[in-house]
């Protein structure tokens, strides 16, 4: 009898995170608009668009609407805030070339902050 569950892909690689990240910002340079300083500054602005798609994801998840009612799933919210991640890791690597190296560090600062114990009040 054949096995009908879903075998789900591995996850990336760290390195293959940032080869992808690295081709999609190669592609928006290509094929943007604008280049430079402008190209630089639509990225992070991209962000409060993402961000503003999770919060009508989440409010359409709870029916927080009355006229749309339950308009979004949790995994519309999950989406969402991949695209999040993936809009900032972009624009972090259009800001520098040693993004996962800047990635790197800020995420262990914040780990050492958070999890030390003195985030706690």
């Amino acid at each position: 009898m054949p096995d009908d569950t879903e075998v789900s892909p591995a996850p990336p690689t760290y390195s293959e995170v940032w080869e992808t990240v690295e081709r999609l910002r190669a592609w928006l340079d290509a094929n943007g608009r604008r280049s430079g300083e402008d190209a630089v500054l639509l990225r992070v602005l991209k962000l409060s668009e993402e961000v503003g798609e999770v919060a009508e994801a989440v409010i359409g998840a709870v029916g927080q609407n009355p006229r749309k009612g339950e308009s979004h799933s949790w995994q519309d919210v999950e989406a969402e805030l991949c695209d999040v991640v993936v809009t900032a890791l972009v624009a972090l690597r259009t800001l520098t070339p040693d993004a996962p190296e800047v990635f790197a560090g800020h995420l262990r600062r914040v780990a050492e902050r958070s999890l030390s114990g003195e985030g706690r009040g």
